[in-house]
């Protein structure tokens, strides 16, 4: 009996806005071996090929200087604030340790504490 194997893969989005932070790969140097070939970076431009009708993305490396101008967004998948947030989210505010704390949850701490209160703000 033949067994299918399946993959599940996650499925672009189709749009993409200026200001979304993505994970891109260079299909090129990913399939050379060569490294490098995946970073995150934010979308600068989204716009539509003249000829082909196709939407294309320039992107900037985030922490980088590359610029990748046209890139396919079959290539990109969107880094979502949530997770980017989740430490601070779940961080333990009830430990008397603050160095039990991710250091993104120690700094949103102290910005807030830094604005003239030592109040932090209500609980949601």
């Amino acid at each position: 009996m033949e067994q299918q194997l399946k993959t599940q893969a996650a499925q672009p989005r189709t749009a993409y806005a200026d200001g979304d932070i993505v994970l891109f790969r260079d299909v090129e140097k990913y399939w050379l071996g060569e490294p490098g070939h995946t970073f995150v970076a934010r979308v600068v431009r989204a716009w539509r090929h003249a000829h082909t009708g196709k939407v294309l993305c320039d992107l900037t490396e985030l922490g980088g200087k590359r610029h990748i101008a046209g890139a396919d967004p079959e290539y990109m998948r969107l880094l979502p604030p949530a997770d980017a947030m989740a430490d601070i989210d779940s961080a333990p505010l009830s430990e008397p340790d603050t160095g039990a704390m991710t250091p993104a949850a120690v700094a949103w701490l102290r910005q807030h504490l830094v604005q003239g209160s030592t109040k932090l703000p209500a609980q949601r």
